[in-house]
C-alpha cells in the first residue's frame, strides 16, 4: 500500500537527513522563503506573483525543490497523504507561549489586529519577551524534516515530542519566520498562490509550456514531484509522468445545476444522466490481486471496506486498473440508507468484520481512468464507459440514460428520487476527465438546491446555546484565486448533541479568537440549504445566503472541493 513510512521520532532527531530524502549540500535559508511569502502578500498581479516564485524555485538545490513547493501553497507533503501533521490552533499557541511571554492585554490586542493566525504569531514575537535565540539560522531542509518529524510522532507521549519539535524551530526562528512557520503548519498561507498560479511559476522557470505540466500534475498527483521533475529533468521527464497505480490521482469535479433544463442548456443535448447516489466516491486501484481504495479527497480507505477490494479483484476483468465508483450503505431490502450510515465504516481500521455484518455496503461504477497500460483520462466520457462495461463484470454500474428530451430527463430525476437518491448527475459524452477540474462537463442536480461550504470561524452562543460554538461563518472558495470567503452564517440545522460535537471538533482546530469569535482551520464542510442568494456588502464575496440552514456534515470533502463563488453567481443569476 502506498503512504507515509511511519517511525519514532524524537526532537533531537528531525534534524538529520530523513532516509531516501536527498538534502546534501541544501543551503537556502529558510529567511528567503518567509520574504517570498510577504512579497506575495505586497502584490495581487497574477503574473508578478507567479515570477516571484519562479525566481524563488530556480535558487533552489535539487533536494528543496519539491518541498519548498508544496509549503508555498501550505502543504508539507503530496495531496494524496492527507494533512498528517494533526497541529491545531490551541497546539501552536501552547507552543508559541512558551517560546515568548506576552501579556493578556498583549494578546486581546493582537487578537483584535491580527489579519490571520500567522501574522498574530509574528505580532506576540515582535511585542512579547523571549530568550535569545538558540542555533544557527533555520534553513529550509530543516524546517522540512522538522514538520516531517511532527507528522510521523505518535503513540504514548506524543504530544509532547511534537511541541518539542515546534519549540526547537521556533527557538531559532525570527519573528518573521515564525509567522510563516506557523502559516505551513496549519496550511493557511493566504497570499493569493494558488496550485494554479504554482504551475504557472514551475512552466516558466522550467521553460515549458503551462499545459505540459498541467498534465503532468493530474497524473501524478503531487505538485512538489512535479516542480522537481520540470526543473530537473525538463521537458522530457515531463512528458514521461504517467499515472502510478496505487497511487491517487485527483477527482474531476462538478459543477451544480438546478435542472435537467439547465444541464440541457449548457451541456447541449449529447449528454448522460446518471444516478447522483449518497454515499463515498471512491477512486479504485487495482493491480493483479492488490487492490487500494482511495476516497474524494484521496484518503486511503482500503482497510475499512475489505468487502469492496475483494469484489474488485473477483469481478473487474483487467489486470491493472483505475476505476471510479461510490460506495453505498444499504438496508436489508438492498435499498440506499443515508450516507450517515456510511460515517461508521469509513476510515475505520478495527472490528471491520463487526461493522461488514451491522453496515453492509454496496459498490456502484461509472468511470475508467486507466486499463491494462492505456491511460484514458483523454478519451471522451462515452468511450471510457464503454470499456467500463466491458470490464466491470457482476459489479453494479450506476443507473444511466441517454435521455432524447427534457421530459425523459425530469422522469429519470424523479426516479432517482423515488428510488431514494440524491438526485442525478449530467455529463457531456464527449468530455475528457479532467482531474481536479470543476469544469463544466459534469454537472450534479438536485432538486433542492444546497451549497457544500467552508466552516471558517464561529461565535460563541447564547441562552440555551451557552457555551457552544454555534453561529457558523460559512464561506465559498473563489476559482480564481483559491481564497475562502465568507457567504453567510448559521445556527440552524443541529441538534443540541451536534451543537457539543463541533464545538469540540472547532475549538480543536482554533487558530484565534476574537471578541467572542472563534477563528479555525478551514477543515469542516457542511452542507446548506437556503431559500435564496441576495447581494451583500457586509461580505468581500458581495453575496449571502438567505435563511442558511445546515442540512449534514461533509466529512469525505476537503475544503477545496467546497462550491465556489463563481456557482454561487451563476445560481443568483438564474434566480432573476
Amino acid at each position: 500500500m502506498v503512504g507515509l513510512h511511519l517511525f519514532s521520532v524524537h526532537a533531537a532527531e528531525v534534524l538529520k537527513p530523513a532516509p531516501g530524502v536527498v538534502i546534501e549540500g541544501t543551503v537556502s535559508a529558510f529567511a528567503k522563503f518567509a520574504e517570498l511569502g510577504e512579497k506575495l502578500e505586497a502584490t495581487r498581479a497574477r503574473k508578478t506573483m507567479a515570477a516571484l516564485v519562479a525566481d524563488y524555485l530556480r535558487s533552489l538545490s535539487e533536494g528543496e525543490i519539491a518541498p519548498a513547493a508544496r509549503m508555498v501553497i501550505g502543504r508539507v507533503f503530496p495531496e494524496w497523504r492527507g494533512r498528517p501533521l494533526n497541529l491545531s490552533g490551541a497546539a501552536v499557541v501552547r507552543v508559541v507561549n512558551q517560546v515568548v511571554k506576552t501579556t493578556a492585554e498583549q494578546r486581546q490586542r493582537i487578537a483584535s489586529e491580527a489579519v490571520d493566525f500567522g501574522y498574530s504569531v509574528q505580532m506576540m514575537f515582535e511585542r512579547g519577551t523571549r530568550a535569545h535565540m538558540h542555533g544557527a539560522p533555520l534553513t529550509l531542509a530543516e524546517v522540512w524534516r522538522a514538520f516531517q518529524g511532527i507528522a510521523v510522532t505518535s503513540g504514548s507521549g506524543s504530544r509532547q515530542r511534537k511541541d518539542e519539535i515546534l519549540r526547537e524551530l521556533l527557538q531559532r526562528a525570527t519573528s518573521l519566520e515564525a509567522k510563516y512557520i506557523v502559516k505551513v503548519a496549519v496550511g493557511e498561507m493566504r497570499h493569493g498562490v494558488s496550485e494554479g498560479l504554482l504551475l504557472e511559476s514551475i512552466a516558466l522557470v522550467a521553460g515549458v509550456p503551462l499545459e505540459l505540466v498541467q498534465r503532468a500534475n493530474m497524473l501524478v498527483g503531487d505538485v512538489g514531484a512535479v516542480a522537481e521533475i520540470a526543473l530537473c529533468q525538463g521537458r522530457a521527464g515531463l512528458e514521461r509522468s504517467s499515472i502510478k497505480l496505487g497511487q491517487p490521482i485527483k477527482p474531476m469535479l462538478a459543477q451544480t445545476a438546478t435542472s435537467v433544463a439547465e444541464a440541457f442548456e449548457l451541456l447541449g443535448p449529447q449528454l448522460a444522466l446518471e444516478y447522483k447516489l449518497d454515499g463515498a466516491r471512491m477512486q479504485i486501484h487495482k493491480t493483479g490481486q492488490q487492490v487500494w481504495l482511495f476516497s474524494r479527497h484521496l484518503s486511503d480507505l482500503t482497510m475499512s471496506l475489505p468487502e469492496v477490494g475483494e469484489e474488485v479483484i473477483r469481478e473487474v476483468a483487467a489486470s491493472a486498473a483505475i476505476l471510479e465508483g461510490e460506495v453505498i450503505a444499504v438496508a436489508e431490502d438492498g435499498r440506499p440508507l443515508p450516507f450517515q450510515h456510511l460515517m461508521r465504516r469509513l476510515g475505520r481500521v478495527r472490528d471491520i468484520e463487526t461493522m461488514r455484518e451491522h453496515v453492509p455496503v454496496k459498490l456502484y461504477l461509472f468511470d475508467l481512468l486507466y486499463a491494462d497500460g492505456m491511460v484514458w483520462i483523454d478519451r471522451p466520457y462515452c468511450e471510457r464507459f464503454e470499456k467500463l462495461q466491458r470490464v466491470h463484470g457482476n459489479i453494479s454500474l450506476v443507473e444511466r440514460l441517454l435521455p432524447s428530451s427534457m421530459a425523459e430527463g425530469d422522469a429519470f430525476l424523479e426516479a432517482a428520487r423515488i428510488a431514494g437518491h440524491e438526485g442525478v448527475m449530467a455529463k457531456k459524452l464527449g468530455s475528457p476527465y479532467t482531474p481536479g477540474v470543476r469544469g463544466r462537463h459534469w454537472l450534479k442536480i438536485k432538486p433542492a438546491v444546497t451549497l457544500d461550504l467552508v466552516v471558517v470561524a464561529a461565535d460563541w452562543g447564547y441562552g440555551r446555546r451557552h457555551g457552544w460554538l454555534s453561529n457558523y461563518h460559512l464561506a465559498a472558495r473563489d476559482e480564481e484565486s483559491g481564497e475562502l470567503l465568507e457567504v453567510g452564517k448559521t445556527f440552524k440545522g443541529l441538534t443540541d448533541e451536534e451543537f457539543q460535537r463541533m464545538t469540540e471538533r472547532l475549538l480543536a482546530l482554533k487558530v484565534s479568537e476574537a471578541y467572542g469569535t472563534v477563528f479555525v482551520h478551514p477543515e469542516v464542510v457542511v452542507e446548506v440549504a437556503f431559500n435564496n442568494i441576495q447581494r451583500s456588502p457586509q461580505y468581500k464575496s458581495g453575496m449571502a445566503l438567505r435563511f442558511a440552514r445546515i442540512v449534514r456534515f461533509r466529512p469525505d470533502k476537503a475544503a477545496a472541493e467546497a462550491d465556489t463563488l463563481q456557482t454561487m453567481r451563476r445560481l443568483q443569476q438564474a434566480e432573476k
